[in-house]
């Protein structure tokens, strides 16, 4: 599941948490053709309707609560199936026009099975640890009931017990795919005779920003509202007031000779040097040089690049092949705000594994 998908869903399942009422988790299991959302994608629906995640564009989500008004009510789980694919495909008097198939599980998530799986997958995201999860999407054991859900590989927590054996379900569940950002599909397990769908809620990317300076506070704005976990550094108190941020961003004060221990590096998904300081931006390059972050972002020319590999010496080679830099998709504009765009679709782009090319470039 993509961590974007949790940090959606997370407000709506404080308010149903705070009321006492269910919710219905509905997840991608399969697709086919082209589709919005992809195996693992997930939304919530509350029982007054509201939802929160989207799966299509709008055009599925209304009959998705219709559905999830009898899984909320009865407590059985169902997949529901939309086949999008044909031309004439006129859905609620409108042209999907996804031209995709999709087949959604509906689970209910209640007060009385203790918020089994919602209160497992927060406490993972919030943590930071990648967990599997996992649902019997068919079965022939009547044993093991439809949209059983197992966390972490193991069904103990779950609010309903279910008797009888279950080590190779857990231990199928366990080694899920893991390949990708909503990475997830269908394993078959001869026993009990079940399938199950089975992914990882992934953990939010963490991401440092070397300087907190007025350009950094539009780059962690846009990745708050990803769902990014946002770390400022900055040797000047005064940049780092809480009022200049998001709420949950990190303000930490370091020179930037003293950064490696003033942040543990290495658990960052992407750096981005940003201090308009000469010499605090060598210190930080240097720093990230030694370290395994996988991206490193450098805000200014090509020649200011130049400038501080050449002082980092023989650290240059090190930092070079991670090295994004000036930062950012050339997107146009000089704005703060157009440049926190750039880097933010940049770094976007790195995390996903694509290159960032202009959709008109990427065939499919």
């Amino acid at each position: 599941m993509s961590f974007s998908s949790l940090h959606r869903l997370l407000p709506l399942f404080e308010r149903a948490r705070g009321s006492d009422e269910p919710l219905v988790l509905a997840t991608v299991i399969r697709t086919g053709g082209s589709t919005y959302a992809k195996p693992g994608a997930q939304m919530l629906i509350a029982a007054d309707g509201e939802y929160a995640g989207l799966l299509s564009g709008g055009c599925l989500e209304g009959d998705l609560r219709e559905h999830a008004r009898d899984v909320a009510r009865t407590g059985d789980a169902r997949i529901v199936s939309y086949d999008l694919r044909s031309t004439t495909d006129q859905l609620f008097g409108l042209g999907a026009g996804c031209e995709g198939a999709m087949d959604i599980l509906l689970t209910r998530v209640a007060p009385q099975d203790h918020w089994y799986p919602l209160t497992e997958m927060e406490a993972g995201y919030r943590a930071g640890r990648k967990l599997p999860l996992a649902f019997v999407v068919a079965t022939r054991d009547a044993a093991v009931p439809l949209g059983l859900t197992l966390v972490d590989g193991s069904t103990r927590r779950n609010g309903s017990a279910v008797p009888g054996p279950l080590e190779a379900l857990e231990r199928a569940a366990r080694v899920a795919p893991d390949s990708g950002v909503n990475a997830g599909g269908v394993i078959r397990v001869a026993a009990p005779d079940v399938e199950i769908f089975a992914t990882r809620v992934a953990p939010p990317p963490r991401v440092l920003l070397l300087g907190g300076g007025p350009d950094a506070r539009p780059v962690a704005a846009l990745g708050t509202f990803l769902g990014w976990r946002i770390t400022v550094v900055d040797h000047r108190s005064t940049y780092l007031s809480p009022a200049r941020f998001p709420d949950g961003t990190d303000l930490i004060e370091s020179h930037a000779v003293d950064v490696a221990a003033a942040v543990p590096l290495d658990e960052f998904s992407a750096a981005i040097v940003m201090s308009h300081h000469l010499d605090s931006d060598l210190a930080y390059l240097r720093a990230l040089a030694a370290s395994a972050v996988p991206y490193v972002g450098l805000l200014g020319p090509a020649a200011r690049r130049e400038k501080l590999l050449g002082d980092l010496g023989a650290d240059a080679h090190k930092l070079r092949p991670r090295l994004r830099a000036p930062v950012g998709l050339d997107i146009g504009g000089r704005a703060p705000e157009s440049i926190a765009l750039s880097i933010v679709g940049e770094v976007h782009a790195v995390l996903a594994g694509r290159g960032g090319r202009p959709f008109s470039e990427v065939n499919g």
